[in-house]
């Protein structure tokens, strides 16, 4: 595996970094054991401090670490910006809000003589993060914040095409004062990285990544009885109504499934229309994604930034093309493409039939697909369709009975009357084939502290 910096936009290599050794993976081991000893002794507001000097260091320094987005993985600067300035909110909310997630739970008794009890979480040791390329920042800070302010320490293994970003994450934990081994970023192998789940100082594993990704990192993760996080695919159903407001449904659509050039797990994948309303909405969407403009992803014009690698590209193509051998109707839209980086024109599927195994697949860039349903129901029932659950959306002029078809969808988030989005203050994950485990707030506070029982009971109380 080679880690490497190629811009998707010159797809010039710019810099290459050598694997981690073995010797590496021991030292890094033993440092995050050792630094865990005394991290998990210190006071919860020392540990909050150093998440606040995180956040303030990103948002002083936000336009460098924005730009090395940028050049890494090809998101358009302001959205990079965006993303910088998010891993700085996520940082901010543990520091502000840790101490109280954290407090001791004190259980109601039944009576006076079943004695005094509680529940408290403690941190367990070292947990591996794995992460994925399209959000370089925010995959890493939404697991190393809550996990430090924990107690734990983090490991980190980054994606291959992005080692620039996973090292300055690691230097903005030094800077922010964190004590050494308390995050370490590495380069392994595939090997190595076994080697480091079943290392007995490893306490869990947290991965962002693809579905093969999550199923090979939870079969180690379960021969070695560890507990682990998977925020896995997703091909999110954006539900519009015969209601909704189709202006404004439509100008969600086009941004919600072209945003980070359409690389998102939470992207609005499959648009499912009532059949009142498609025509009229297909022809708007059409439009709105004909006014996109490619180009250098650092230029305010540029609206729709190239896909991250080569590979990428024509990986997405082939997708294309299997979708059509099985009948689906594609529609490129010919928009103007640079004569350099690794771009892709944005295509619209339509006529996926329920014998199309595409209408299952997730399709990790500009490709819309599009289903007309009958009614509200049916437009449930085609969203349901699909091994993914991550998130969703419904649009509809009636917020309570879009509340209600929510309660439908199986998922783990649904929006009403907006794509799905990532905050710092909301909580985030999947079920089915998007995996399990939540991450922020105190749902991912807690994903790998030991809930114990202290319970203090009478010498003279009965069993």
């Amino acid at each position: 595996m080679a880690y490497a910096t190629i811009n998707p936009f010159t797809e010039e290599q710019l810099k290459v970094f050598p694997n981690t050794t073995p010797a590496d993976i021991e030292t890094a081991l033993a440092k995050g054991h050792a630094a865990f000893q005394t991290w998990k002794n210190t006071p919860i507001a020392q540990r909050t401090r150093i998440l606040q000097n995180a956040a303030d260091i990103l948002r002083a320094n936000l336009d460098e670490y924005a730009k090395l987005l940028t050049v890494e993985m090809g998101k358009l600067f302001a959205e990079a910006q965006a993303e910088t300035e998010l891993s700085a909110a996520i940082f901010e909310y543990y520091a502000l809000n840790a101490e109280r997630l954290l407090a001791a739970e004190i259980l109601p008794v039944a009576s006076l003589k079943e004695g005094r009890a509680k529940i408290v979480f403690e941190p367990q040791g070292i947990i591996l993060a794995i992460e994925p390329w399209n959000f370089p920042y925010y995959q890493v800070a939404r697991i190393i914040a809550p996990q430090l302010a924990a107690g734990n320490t983090v490991i980190l293994k980054h994606a291959s095409n992005v080692p620039q970003s996973a090292a300055l994450m690691d230097k903005l934990m030094r800077d922010a004062g964190l004590p050494e081994g308390g995050f370490q970023n590495l380069y392994p192998t595939h090997e190595q990285l076994n080697t480091v789940i079943a290392d007995p100082r490893v306490r869990g594993v947290a991965l962002t990544g693809s579905e093969g990704a999550g199923a090979k990192v939870a079969s180690e993760a379960g021969l070695a009885l560890k507990k682990c996080t998977m925020e896995l695919g997703g091909s999110d159903a954006m539900v519009v109504l015969a209601d909704a407001d189709l202006e404004k449904s439509v100008k969600w659509a086009v941004f919600g499934r072209h945003w980070n050039a359409g690389q998102v797990c939470v992207s609005a994948k499959r648009m499912i229309v009532e059949d009142g309303i498609y025509d009229s909405f297909v022809e708007r969407y059409r439009k709105g994604v004909a006014a996109l403009r490619m180009g250098d992803p650092m230029d305010p014009n540029t609206t729709l930034a190239p896909l991250s690698s080569r590979g990428a590209v024509e990986g997405l193509k082939q997708q294309v093309a299997d979708a059509v051998a099985h009948g689906a109707k594609a529609e490129e839209i010919p928009l103007e493409m640079p004569n350099k980086g690794c771009f892709f024109r944005p295509v619209l599927l339509s006529e996926l039939d329920e014998n199309n195994p595409a209408r299952l697949w997730e399709f990790f860039g500009p490709v819309t697909m599009l289903f007309r349903a009958r009614d509200a129901e049916h437009a449930i029932e085609i969203a349901n369709d699909s091994p993914y659950g991550l998130g969703g959306s419904i649009f509809t002029a009636d917020e309570e009975r879009g509340a209600e078809l929510a309660r439908q969808i199986d998922t783990g988030m649904v929006y009403i009357n907006h794509p799905t989005m990532v905050k710092a203050d909301l909580p985030f994950g999947g079920v089915k084939r998007s995996g399990f485990g939540r991450e922020l707030l105190g749902l991912g506070l807690k994903e790998f502290v030991n809930t114990k029982l202290i319970d203090i009971v009478g010498l003279d109380d009965p069993f």
